[in-house]
């Protein structure tokens, strides 16, 4: 109210609070817009915070259409104020190309401007510059990177209740940065700055109580720092939400809500509430709705939403067949590292659908999905070894793979590995085994292990 007062009479100080207390909702309903308004309020006056902060409204439109060149022209007037934190954001410019031409001789000058700045303020005991120094280390800006001297920086200002800071700390803790890896440490700085309301770190210890990580696992405490953060609008945290309600992890199944909070999250543009999103359009049977959210996902680099996407190219489900696009996706996925993509992409060379029949690049990908344990993929590579596709033949090989994919439940691999023991290809003849492995898959409503099956005892009751 008084920064309100203040700000009407024209303090430049104070308009430039009261546009943050708008931003990050602070004794008020967070908006964006007012948060501008007031901005600009202080940048009549020359207020370099003010000139800051309006340019990260530019570059990541928030209350103002989003525009890059803008951001860039309000950092570089703050500064040229010499506002490290603006310093910082126009190297980050320079650096990524974002609003300018990339130049790392630019970004660099920027970068060591704001780290003058900050460890001199930092030596004089200011948390904030504490704060962003350990920053400017964690990242190489400025300064030679160095994760021991980050955390460093984080702790100085951590104790001096910069919740920030406490975050940072945290996170250095949970993944051994800097620091020896400490997960009752990452909580204990976690909740410090999750009760002073910082979203980031609210989500952070949702995700300790999820997993058990320094705490008892506990998934109604984890829903609980969840809606805490999604509620603040942090996009990360209303995923983790909708997660947990659609799965009735911690909070009772509910798939509507679930829906709404992904799509504050996905309307956000995070990227996995999108593909999130889409997986429940897909389960309602939207097919185009689906891939709307896959494709948003997707062009993001989310390599769940591209396997997604490319399911659906593959399928024609919510767009017009085309192997050649679903080769596209699952490449992109695949490339990632995601198995279920490294075996559609197996697939699609093996039968030549979107791409040339290639079984050298068949058998590559499918190694790549078994070796991340994809039960299907194992059993497929399991017959390239029998056969002598793409690979020298190995029965030997063959029951290895076949081997690991039975033993997660697959029923094609248990058939097959049924089969070896029955007639000793690539492992000792063991009736016992072949019957145990047919029976297995047989109960699954496999057919051939069910006809093998039959074979095997209508052979065994002949002998006699």
């Amino acid at each position: 109210m008084w920064y309100t007062k203040a700000a009407e009479h024209g303090h430049a100080e104070a308009q430039f609070k009261v546009g943050r207390c708008y931003y990050f909702g602070l004794g008020t309903a967070k908006d964006a817009a007012q948060a501008v308004k007031w901005y600009r309020k202080a940048i009549e006056q020359g207020h370099a915070g003010a000139q800051n902060n309006l340019g990260w409204c530019y570059e990541n439109g928030e209350g103002v259409t989003k525009d890059a060149a803008q951001a860039v022209m309000w950092y570089r007037k703050a500064a040229e104020q010499g506002y490290a934190k603006a310093q910082r954001n126009l190297g980050r410019c320079y650096r990524d190309g974002k609003g300018v031409a990339k130049d790392a001789t630019q970004a660099a000058t920027w970068f060591r401007k704001a780290v003058a700045q900050y460890r001199k303020a930092a030596e004089q005991g200011d948390a904030d510059a504490q704060f962003n120094l350990g920053v400017c280390y964690e990242n190489g800006e400025g300064v030679t990177k160095d994760a021991a001297q980050a955390a460093t920086c984080f702790r100085k200002a951590a104790e001096q209740g910069d919740a920030d800071a406490q975050n940072n700390l945290g996170w250095c803790y949970q993944y051994g940065e800097g620091v020896p890896k400490d997960t009752t440490q990452a909580v204990k700085w976690y909740r410090k700055a999750a009760e002073q309301g910082h979203a980031y770190a609210q989500d952070n210890l949702g995700v300790c109580y999820e997993n058990g990580e320094g705490v008892t696992k506990d998934a109604a405490q984890a829903v609980m720092w969840y809606r805490k953060a999604a509620e603040q609008g942090y996009a990360k945290a209303q995923d983790h939400l909708g997660w947990c309600y659609e799965h009735g992890e911690g909070v009772e199944k509910d798939v509507m809500q679930a829906v709404e909070w992904y799509r504050k999250a996905a309307e956000q543009g995070h990227a996995n509430a999108q593909n999130n999103l889409g997986v429940c359009y897909k389960n309602a049977k939207d097919d185009a709705q689906a891939v709307k959210w896959y494709r948003k996902a997707a062009e993001q680099g989310n390599a769940y939403a591209q396997n997604n996407l490319g399911d659906c190219y593959k399928n024609g489900e919510g767009v017009p067949k085309d192997t050649a696009q679903a080769v596209k996706w699952y490449r992109k996925a695949a490339e990632q590292g995601n198995a279920n993509a490294q075996f559609s992409l197996g697939l699609c060379y093996q039968y030549g659908e979107g791409v040339l029949k290639d079984i050298t690049q068949t058998v590559k990908w499918y190694r790549k999905a078994a070796e991340q344990g994809h039960a299907c993929a194992q059993n497929n590579l399991g017959v390239c070894y029998m056969n002598g596709d793409g690979v020298p033949k190995d029965a030997a090989q063959a029951v290895e793979w076949y081997r690991k994919s039975a033993e997660q439940g697959n029923a094609k691999a248990q058939s097959n590995l049924g089969g070896c023991y029955s007639s000793g290809d690539g492992v000792m003849k063991d009736d016992e085994q072949a019957v145990y492995w047919l029976r297995k898959a047989a109960e699954q409503g496999d057919a051939d292990a069910q006809r093998n099956l039959g074979a095997f005892w209508y052979r065994k009751s002949t002998e006699h």
